[in-house]
């Protein structure tokens, strides 16, 4: 779909040669003669691109502007504004309220055209196809080669003139330039020449298309900068060969359009003789610069404070004062994003070395003609344009080094993990065979040991052989209740986390049912808080109360009136008793396996139980911690986030 522009200026005159290159340049146009047109346009109207005229007979072109930004329908249309270039206080103040830039008049229509296009397109995506800027004057032949390098799979762009053609490449380099020889204006091997000498073009493959059949016609077309030609005569799929050999040939690095010179360059002029400015700035309009002119060097600075120019030309014998131009140019200097810029000085007597102490690159003398400052402009411009472009390359080559840096980091990360991966699964194989091997070889023998102490202490009625049967069996049963803790703890680091939705307030009452069926003699008061809930592995967090319920259990034991409370205070879930308690800042010892802060002939136990527990709330991606004072009793609180 073609994009649209709304053009708002009171002369016809520019109305009708915007809305001919735009549309030629395939825009669908809305033309406003006045603000109120526009205003109406904003609400009726989608488009794409606005261009405001300064000086309205009804309204003001910047506060059109502010309006168009204000308005939601419209906040990212790319706005320009057009006016005199000798108004830089207007200027100015559009590019402060948001305008994308500011077409002095006298203007290119052409030009206009392509920036409006450069800056719709900046910021997009870059086109995963190459494209073909195609310059020829028969709009038959045209449509007839766009038809044919479509069907190829080209992007395809278009120009009617030579002029044209370049202003399109600088807005949008393409892929490659197919030109004809004979055109209105500047001829194809003119614009192969100039898209040689801009540092952005120059490595952009160009077919030159000629009706010519002699050898010299030959050697004036690659001695232009051609990198192939095809005669008219022959057949256009010699145009569709040419043009994939000189592709795969093609060294072109593509770069992201940016700085002050891609596209249209601004020469920022800064001299109160207005006259010679004017000649100036025509001759570098036909060179394809955009003049910016400044009376004064407050203007200048307040100029390239907003807008970044390709180069600067100060006077430095303005009114009598000498120190002005080379004070101003003193200043650009001290600035960090300026002092690259190309600055030319520009005189009536000789400054040179005044010029270029004060960090000047070049001095021209006003005697020698607008000409020559043509001449020393475009040549500091095409110098640092090299000089940019290779900054640009050497940033791209850094960056995708270390992209690649990256990358190989990336995959060696990837094999060391995939390394400890395997051997982690290596282990938990053989955890799980030992667990196994614990389950099956250390229970069968144990087992006999412990039925024969049952037996031996059935037969014996008293003296020292029943103590040390008692002795046997307890020590057995120690042993069989440290296998069921190791094993526990075993099963607690392996196998895949199953949440579901799990009502821990019937969990914990069940836990607490074992306890009293286990130990009916003992008289327990214990509270479980209603209605909670949390997403979690059932048969995980079982095993988490039953630790943490049974130690709360075990470790009242000796209390007189004992309590046990199981609660929740969100995020957290706790199980809190009156029991014995234990010295705070010991806390983290409970946690370690075999951890232990009480005597085992005072308090029986593994060790492992609350080594389990951290184990299970740490892979449900919460954390445990402890809470108490001797005597008086613990608090054991843990969280179970959501996955």
């Amino acid at each position: 779909m073609a994009s649209t522009v709304l053009i708002v200026d009171d002369s016809l005159t520019v109305r009708m040669d915007l809305h001919e290159a735009f549309e030629e340049g395939g825009f669908r146009t809305v033309l406003c003669a006045n603000g109120a047109d526009a205003l109406a346009a904003f609400e009726a109207e989608q488009f794409d691109v606005a261009l405001f005229d300064v000086l309205l007979p009804d309204a003001d072109g910047v506060e059109l502007l502010r309006a168009l930004r204000a308005h939601p329908g419209h906040a990212g249309v790319v706005a320009l504004l057009l006016s005199s270039e000798a108004e830089v206080s207007d200027r100015l103040r559009g590019l402060r309220h948001g305008a994308d830039d500011y077409v002095g008049k006298p203007y290119d229509a052409h030009a206009v055209v392509a920036r409006s296009r450069e800056l719709l397109r900046r910021g997009a995506e870059p086109p995963a196809q190459p494209s073909v800027l195609v310059i020829d004057d028969s709009l038959t032949f045209r449509e007839e080669l766009r038809h044919l390098l479509a069907g190829a799979g080209y992007e395809v762009l278009a120009a009617a003139s030579g002029e044209e053609g370049l202003r399109v490449a600088a807005a949008s380099p393409p892929s490659a330039i197919i030109v004809d020889g004979v055109l209105p204006g500047i001829d194809g091997a003119t614009v192969i020449r100039r898209v040689r000498l801009d540092a952005t073009l120059r490595n952009v493959p160009c077919l030159l298309l000629t009706a010519a059949d002699d050898y010299a016609t030959e050697l004036q077309i690659l001695d232009a900068g051609a990198d192939a030609f095809v005669r008219k005569q022959e057949s256009l799929a010699v145009v569709l060969a040419k043009l994939a050999a000189v592709l795969r040939k093609s060294t072109v690095t593509p770069l992201p359009p940016e700085g002050p010179f891609h596209g249209q360059v601004k020469v920022l002029l800064v001299d109160p003789d207005r006259g010679f400015l004017d000649h100036a700035a025509d001759l570098l309009r036909e060179e394809g610069y955009e003049p910016v002119a400044a009376p004064d060097a407050d203007d200048a600075l307040a100029m390239l404070a907003v807008q970044p120019a390709g180069c600067v030309v100060l006077a430095v014998d303005g009114q009598g004062d000498t120190t002005a131009g080379l004070e101003l140019c003193t200043r650009i200097r001290s600035v960090p994003g300026l002092r690259d810029m190309p600055v030319i000085g520009l005189g009536a007597g000789d400054a040179l070395l005044d010029c270029l102490a004060a960090g000047a690159d070049d001095y021209v003398r006003r005697a020698d003609g607008p000409n020559t400052l043509r001449a020393h402009i475009r040549a500091h411009i095409r110098r640092q344009q090299l000089h940019e472009q290779n900054r640009r390359i050497r940033d791209e080559l850094v960056r995708r080094e270390l992209e690649a840096a990256h990358e190989r980091a990336a995959r060696q990360v990837a094999e060391a993990r995939a390394e400890l991966v395997e051997e982690l699964e290596w282990r938990n194989r053989e955890l799980e065979a030992f667990s196994g091997s614990v389950s099956h070889d250390l229970r069968s023998p144990l087992q006999t040991i412990i039925s024969f102490s049952e037996l031996l202490l059935e037969e014996q009625t008293g003296g020292e052989p029943t103590d040390l049967a008692l002795r046997i069996h307890r020590a057995a049963q120690r042993m069989n209740a440290l296998i069921d803790a190791l094993l526990q703890l075993a099963s607690a680091n392996r196998g895949q986390i199953q949440r579901a939705a799990v009502d821990l307030t019937a969990l914990a009452t069940d836990v607490v049912d074992e306890l009293r069926q286990r130990d009916p003699d003992r008289e327990v008061e214990v509270t479980v808080a209603p209605g909670m809930r949390a997403s979690c592995d059932g048969e995980l967090v079982r095993a988490v109360l039953i630790n943490l319920v049974g130690n709360a259990w075990k470790f009242t034991g000796r209390t007189a009136s004992p309590r046990i409370e199981i609660g929740c205070s969100p995020p957290a879930f706790y199980v809190r008793d009156n029991g014995a308690g234990f010295p705070a800042e010991r806390a983290d010892q409970l946690f370690r396996p075999f951890g232990r802060l009480h005597d085992s002939s005072d308090f029986p136990g593994t060790g492992i139980g609350l080594t389990t527990v951290q184990r299970i709330v740490d892979r449900h991606g919460g954390r445990v911690w402890a809470q108490s004072e001797p005597g008086r009793g613990a608090t054991f609180s843990f969280t179970l986030p959501d996955a």
